[in-house]
Formats: structure tokens, C-alpha cells, sequence
């Protein structure tokens, strides 16, 4: 599997993570409290994998970048926290700036 793909999986699996962890209600439901601890973990352990080819900087780059965004998609979607016009433009500026890292040369 290559690096990227890794990445991709790190990155799915932190999305669904990071909305289980608000379904945990604090932790007190143990269904999505375990999703989102197993979730974390696997999401690491790509991560991990991602990193024996991808520079560290570009790979949280991209991480973080392509995480912001489908977690409030996700958000928007399941919990209805439609995100407003600021967070939309700050949400693109983060995007666009993990283009940019991930185009240019290590």
C-alpha cells in the first residue's frame, strides 16, 4: 500500500473518530466511546505507517487540512452544525495552504 494511501486511511479513520467522540456524551456511552478510542488508535498507527515516506510537516500538514474539513462536513451532516460564512473562509485558507505544502518540494 503506498504512503498515501496510509495517509487517507489515518485521515478517515480520525474523521470518524473525532464525531464519535461527540456522540460519547462525555464518555458516558460506551459504544461510541470505544469507536472513537479505536478509531484514534488505528488512525495513529497509519499515520505512522504514512510517515516512513512522507515528510512529518507535509503529512500533519495534509492531515490536519483534509481533517478540518470533512470532520465539518460530517458535523453538518449528523449533528446539523452547519458552519458559518468566517469558518468557511478560515476552513478554505487551511485547504489551500495544505496545497500549497503538499506541492512544493521537500
Amino acid at each position: 500500500m503506498t504512503p498515501y494511501a496510509y495517509l487517507a486511511i489515518a485521515i478517515i479513520l480520525e474523521v470518524v473518530a473525532t464525531n464519535a467522540l461527540k456522540a460519547t456524551d462525555g464518555f458516558t456511552r460506551l459504544g461510541p466511546s470505544a469507536l472513537a478510542i479505536a478509531g484514534y488508535g488505528a488512525a495513529f498507527f497509519c499515520l505512522a505507517l504514512a510517515l516512513r515516506s512522507i515528510p512529518v510537516g507535509a503529512a500533519y500538514a495534509i492531515w490536519a487540512g483534509v481533517g478540518i474539513a470533512l470532520v465539518a462536513l460530517v458535523a453538518a451532516v449528523v449533528y446539523r452544525e452547519v458552519p458559518n460564512l468566517p469558518t468557511l473562509l478560515g476552513m478554505g485558507l487551511i485547504v489551500a495552504g495544505v496545497v500549497l505544502i503538499s506541492l512544493s518540494p521537500n
